[in-house]
């Protein structure tokens, strides 16, 4: 799937501006940039144990776009600080130094590691299998540390990283235990790499959801009522309704049926669902009513399956495909909730299919079919496919798993879609595709899941009647191809930075009326917009064209129409577009039209067809 983005090299003998991309490949795509990342956590926690003697080191790991390392100091690491640090990385860098790799005895091991008073060091080693390895930084330095890294720091680009932030992290991420101090950083083979990666980032900040949010008054999160719940005001709630009524839409076409279920349910329900075994850490506690014990849904899966179990089915009914939009609750820790994109409220556009198990591939390839149309309307065209199989540890006979894949496998093929391969990386009660989609920007987000479950259909003893009047068991997939409303909508407002298109625009003409006098032109005319369906305001203010005109520009509205006393007497609107720029007198009714066309198609980035 295509990454890049344009850089700019010299002109061309035409005086064009020719531009090749700068490719920034992941971490785990590079085992060059692996070795690099590695072998920078490694410089970043000696320079930092040299400045900073009492500094206690603990892990210093890669990640997709760079490195880390978390370390246990008295003082907080600040800007100044991290500065003083890259300089001194520089010189180690500078110093050519060899990394090695050194295998010792257990004994040796916890013995290096004590004479450093490193007891952070220690627990990581009474974890380890032998053999012990330790990568050496020149004489002065080393780590308990498997590798792999690069063999000299000559390979390493002093231009080439940077340091970027310090943030707080638990000792094994448990909040019970040791705060520590996280310095992240980021390290490429080249520096235009670390130059495209910096202006994606200040890109993705003008991008950032929880700022558009405020600015363009779409949502809100209130501390009063409580961190990661989500208060949708009349512009995002807007929004939200017509992603729902397209997704709805969307479904009853493609076969399904619409469910309703209910927030809370027995706590006997989670228990026979596993939920409340395997769950339980991520669900708020009980409430006790009427004697009985309640909780709040973090699934809408066991509710589709009452459903199903209400009745006993007849092969004849089969496929049964049900779809909920459906709020759930679940427990999230204060310091990874984030926006929209992690909260402790969020309606899933959850999807329940029972099938026969021949019926596997047409299904998901339904599915597939439905995920890209859905997908598409919001102009999300490339995608990054994931098939997971079986794990180690699972339940289901053989034969299922393996019709069960082979469904998988059969449905993308047919489909036409390349995909990857996670070796053991299904869930326990079934294999799945995960899809990933990607933004104006080159982002990767995990939305769309497809899971076949044996697990539910057990556990609620779920039957169908087969051909031969024996009872069967069904097989069930779930899916869902936003995820969440909440998380999906935040990716949409940094996919479109705000500037959405003409069909979900929540405010999509703006009637700037110029002088008082032509006030009941504009009142018709913003009348017969919102008749016709059209979202359409009024700015009543009464302030100077040019402030109103830039009120307009602020809240990123496709088109804004200026009434002047010319177009009062000619029945028409001076519109200006977002994209387009002026478009002049334009009439009302070539207006209505166009503008109806533009929603009926919800064409993605459609241009209002007007001037």
């Amino acid at each position: 799937m295509p990454t890049a983005s344009p850089a700019a090299e010299p002109a061309s003998r035409s005086g064009e501006t020719v531009t090749t991309p700068v490719l920034l490949p992941k971490t785990s795509e590079s085992p060059q940039l692996l070795k690099i990342r590695h072998s920078m956590s490694h410089v970043l926690a000696m320079a930092v144990q040299k400045l900073f003697p009492r500094a206690q080191v603990t892990i210093g790991p890669w990640t997709e776009s760079g490195f880390y390392y978390d370390f246990d100091h008295p003082e907080p690491f600040t800007e100044a600080d991290l500065k003083a640090i890259k300089k001194e990385m520089g010189k180690i860098i500078g110093r050519r130094l060899p990394l090695e790799r050194i295998e010792v005895s257990r004994a040796e091991a916890e013995a290096r590691i004590s004479a450093q008073n490193e007891p952070y060091k220690l627990e990581i080693l009474a974890g380890l299998i032998e053999p012990i390895t330790l990568y050496t930084l020149g004489e002065e330095w080393w780590d308990l540390c498997a590798g792999p890294h690069v063999a000299n720091t000559s390979e390493l680009n002093p231009k080439a990283f940077e340091l970027e932030s310090v943030a707080g992290a638990y000792w094994r991420g448990d909040e019970k235990r040791a705060q520590l101090q996280r310095i992240y950083g980021t390290a490429w083979e080249t520096a235009e790499q670390l130059a495209e990666h910096q202006r994606r980032k200040q890109e993705a900040l003008r991008r950032d959801h929880r700022r558009l949010g405020i600015d363009l008054d779409l949502f809100s999160i209130e501390d009063e009522a409580g961190a990661g719940l989500v208060f949708w005001h009349p512009r995002g709630a807007r929004m939200r309704l017509l992603i729902e009524d397209f997704w709805r839409q969307a479904h009853f076409a493609s076969g399904y049926e619409l469910l309703y279920t209910p927030h809370v349910a027995d706590l006997s329900l989670w228990k026979t669902s596993g939920h409340l075994d395997f769950y339980r850490e991520s669900m708020f506690g009980p409430m006790d009513v009427d004697e009985r014990q309640f909780q709040l849904k973090p699934m809408n899966c066991p509710f589709h399956v009452l459903t199903y179990a209400n009745t006993l089915r007849s092969y004849k009914e089969l496929p049964i495909r049900w779809a909920e939009l459906g709020t759930v609750y679940r427990y999230e820790r204060p310091g990874v909730m984030h926006g929209l994109m992690r909260v402790r409220g969020f309606t899933q556009d959850d999807a329940h299919i029972f099938c026969l198990p021949e019926q596997i591939g047409d299904e998901i390839l339904g599915v597939l079919n439905l995920t890209e149309t859905i997908l598409s309307t919001f102009d999300f065209q490339n995608y990054e496919v994931h098939l997971s199989t079986r794990p180690e540890k699972s339940i289901g006979e053989d034969a299922v798993w393996e019709l069960a894949t082979a469904g998988l496998v059969e449905a993308l093929d047919r489909k036409g879609w390349a995909y990857k391969i996670d070796e053991g990386g299904g869930a326990f009660y079934g294999p799945k595709i995960d899809i990933k989609i990607e933004d104006a920007i080159g982002r990767l987000w995990q939305c769309s899941t497809i899971q076949l479950d044996f697990n539910l259909p057990e556990r609620f003893d779920l039957h169908y009647v087969a051909a031969d009047g024996q009872r069967a068991r069904p097989i069930m997939i779930h899916r869902a191809i936003f995820g969440s409303l909440e998380r999906f909508f935040g990716i949409l407002v940094e996919n479109y930075a705000g500037d959405f298109p003409f069909w979900l625009a929540p405010e999509q003409i703006r009637l700037l009326p110029v002088t008082d006098e032509v006030l009941p032109h504009a009142h018709t005319v913003l009348a017969q917009l919102n008749a016709a369906g059209v979202r359409a305001t009024l700015d009543r203010s009464g302030e100077r064209l040019g402030k109103l005109i830039r009120k307009g520009e602020q809240m990123k509205i496709p088109l804004l129409g200026v009434i002047g006393t010319q177009e009062a007497e000619q029945g028409s609107v001076n519109l200006r577009s977002r994209r387009n720029g002026d478009l002049g007198a334009v009439a009302l009714a070539e207006l209505l039209a166009a503008a109806a066309q533009a929603n009926s198609v919800r064409a993605a980035g459609l241009e209002l067809p007007v001037g």
